[in-house]
Order: structure tokens, then sequence, then C-alpha cells
């Protein structure tokens, strides 16, 4: 009798430590973490050149509520630009649509030296603009350095800080 209490003592103590290893793996597995700072994320890469390109087509079509619905306002949105002191979501809304609603024509709308890095769901988007703009007869250049940062939503990458500042050119 003695016997087989052992033995169903044993057994039981041995699906216990079954069962705590289970355990113990599955933890383990759900504490694999992705290196944010260094991994690449391709796929995200192209999602955020394809809202680039995106945002270029609604200026050079003169799409304005399509230019503005590639910005995530609310109370995080910000912007900095001209050394100014910093903008929210609604004063850029009224820029943009002022701005690039004026343009009668796109002659150049160039985004050179376009560095994108992903950070999860957060994306960083740093270039040099190149942009020849036509106001009725008047034509305005714009080269500056833009950083765009962008955050995955369910409606795709969208943007929800800017920071323009005059871009130095060689003489």
């Amino acid at each position: 009798m003695k016997t087989r209490f052992t033995i169903a003592l044993a057994i039981l103590f041995g699906f216990q430590i079954m069962g705590c290893k289970k355990e113990v793996q599955e933890v383990r597995a759900d504490e694999v973490k992705i290196d944010l700072l260094n991994a690449e994320f391709p796929d995200a890469k192209k999602e955020v050149k394809l809202t680039m390109d995106s945002i270029v087509q609604s200026v050079k079509d003169n799409d304005i509520d399509r230019l503005i619905s590639f910005h995530a306002y609310g109370p995080k949105f910000t912007e900095f630009k001209n050394g100014e002191p910093r903008n929210d979501g609604k004063q850029n809304e009224e820029f943009e649509r002022s701005i690039f609603g004026s343009v009668t024509e796109v002659i150049k709308f160039d985004l050179n030296d376009m560095k994108i890095n992903v950070y999860g769901d957060v994306a960083n988007v740093t270039l040099h603009s190149d942009f020849h703009l036509k106001f009725g007869e008047d034509l305005a250049v714009v080269n500056e350095q833009i950083s765009l940062l962008f955050l995955k939503t369910n409606n795709g990458w969208r943007i929800v800080h800017e920071h323009h500042s005059p871009l130095k050119m060689e003489e």
C-alpha cells in the first residue's frame, strides 16, 4: 500500500514539475523583444515611402483634402517652422490649406536625400525639399530641411509632427 501511495505521489509531483516547465517556456517565448533601434522594418519602410509618394501626388494634383488626410491632427500634433513658436494641428491645417490651396502650378516638387527610419509603429522621415511653386505669376522656391514624424494608425501612416528649417544652399 505504501508503494502505491509513493508511486502516485511521484506521478503527481512529476506532472506538477512538467506543468511548471511549460509555464516557464511560455513566459520566455513572450519575452522576445524587437531591437527598435537597429531593426530595419523593410515592409513598414515601403509603406511609409508609398505614403510620401501619395503626399507628393496630392500636392501635384492640388488635392488639399487628400494632403490634409495624411495628418493625424489631435492634441499631440506639433509643428516647428522657420524658428517660430510651436504650432498645433489647427494652425498646421490652416497654413497648409492656405499655402497649398493657393498654388496655381507645381513646377518642381523634389524630396532630396530622403531617409526613412522606422521604430515599430513610429517612423521618422528626413529630407531636403526643392519645391518650385507658382502662385499666379509669382514663383516661390522652397529649400528646407524637413523632418516628418509618422505614426502607424488604423488609416495607415499619418504625420504627427513636422519640423521645417531653412536649408543652407552651397553658392
